[in-house]
């Protein structure tokens, strides 16, 4: 049982709002609420809404397993009945185990207290052999570069790895074709050999298979015995619409492969994107800045803006627009199965740094019209 210090220093089930006697059902009903709610693309400007979004995460991850909620439930009941945290660090009471400070770094001849929980637990500590049980593979971490368009409408894609993969060879057996792996007669299947302590009973790994509980007479030449092979593959990747650059995403199961039965670990995509000329994401809108000139803010005008897709739209300005003002225009942001977000158009208003003769003369009759000034309301003299 992997005893992660962690666990015991976190109450995941506090995390998402439940009790630990909560269905799986729950769980996953509350992690989705807390996901949706806390997202760091719906609580944009929002500073603690990532690590929020990441610890809801990390609390699924274990809890939201069943095999990994069990495993969690145990080290949570023994620890603390152990006496973790009491005056020493050690494990406090009469009869029961101490440790010095050398115990609790691994510094004294042993792995420390990894070691000592590992071997409570039946597996082994520190660099050894798990144990026999089932062993989850490890997660995998990859990056995917994506054009800005293909982001904001979502898309399908195909990720290649190099990466551990069962063995195409013996499919994950460790014994070469043709032959089986055969129960260890050392432990009799277990992986481990018990070690009566008097308080406790200890448990090691057995020296013989390894803590697999089986041992392999002919390997397979591919994995050599493992299982495994180190070889290309690829996957496949479903982006959401409106992904941002840095955002991650969880795929269950795509991982390195388990061990002696276990499950494969998750693969975590980081999606870096390119930025776009024009357009930004914001949420499940799109944000576009359109230069117009004063003629046509001040009298008012249909102006052709461009979509994302590629087509354009019409946008009538209305006399008197001001610089800066957004608007809205429905349908053409992100696409989203709850409803397509909007494009939103911040004019801008564009100042000619140069005029013309023309131009010149025709400014200086608007200024010489103007019968109002808008620092009127600040209440001071001009000369």
């Amino acid at each position: 049982m992997a005893a992660q210090r962690e666990w015991l220093e976190k109450d995941y089930y506090r995390v998402l709002g439940v009790s630990d006697s909560a269905t799986q059902k729950e769980i996953t009903r509350a992690y989705r609420k807390l996901a949706r709610e806390n997202h760091p693309d719906a609580n944009a400007g929002d500073a603690g809404a990532e690590e929020r979004f990441k610890e809801i995460s990390a609390a699924y991850d274990v809890v939201g397993d069943p095999a990994k909620r069990t495993e969690y439930d145990e080290v949570r009941r023994l620890g603390p009945a152990a006496g973790f945290g009491g005056p020493g660090g050690g494990f406090g009471g009469p009869g029961g185990f101490t440790f010095n400070a050398d115990d609790l770094r691994g510094t004294g001849g042993g792995g420390g207290i990894g070691d000592i929980l590992g071997n409570l637990f039946g597996r082994g500590g520190g660099g050894g052999s798990r144990g026999p049980g089932p062993q989850r593979g490890a997660d995998l971490e990859a990056e995917l570069h994506l054009d800005f368009v293909d982001a904001a409408q979502g898309i399908t894609t195909t990720l290649h790895l190099t990466s551990d993969a069962t063995c195409s060879t013996c499919h994950g057996t460790g014994a070469a074709p043709g032959t089986a792996p055969t129960t260890c007669a050392t432990c009799h299947g277990r992986g481990v050999l018990d070690d009566n302590q008097g308080f406790f009973s200890l448990s090691r790994p057995c020296p013989t298979c390894g803590g697999r509980g089986v041992t392999i007479e002919t390997p397979c030449a591919t994995c050599r015995g493992s299982g495994v092979e180190r070889r290309p593959r690829e996957v496949k990747v479903r982006i959401p619409a409106g992904v941002t650059d840095g955002r991650r995403i969880r795929l269950k199961g795509r991982g390195d492969p388990g061990r002696n039965g276990g499950p494969p670990g998750d693969l975590y995509v980081t999606c870096r994107v390119q930025p776009h000329d024009l357009f930004r994401i914001d949420g499940r809108n799109l944000a576009l800045t359109v230069p117009v000139t004063f003629p046509e803010a001040a009298l008012g005008a249909d102006v052709t803006v461009p979509t994302i897709d590629g087509g354009t739209v019409k946008l009538r300005l209305p006399a008197g627009t001001r610089n800066g003002r957004t608007f809205r225009v429905k349908g053409r942001g992100v696409p989203s199965p709850r409803g397509d977000g909007d494009l939103l158009v911040t004019v801008e208003v564009a100042v000619p740094a140069k005029l013309s003769a023309a131009e010149r003369k025709a400014v200086e009759a608007l200024a010489a019209a103007g019968t109002e000034s808008p620092r009127a309301h600040l209440g001071v003299e001009e000369g």
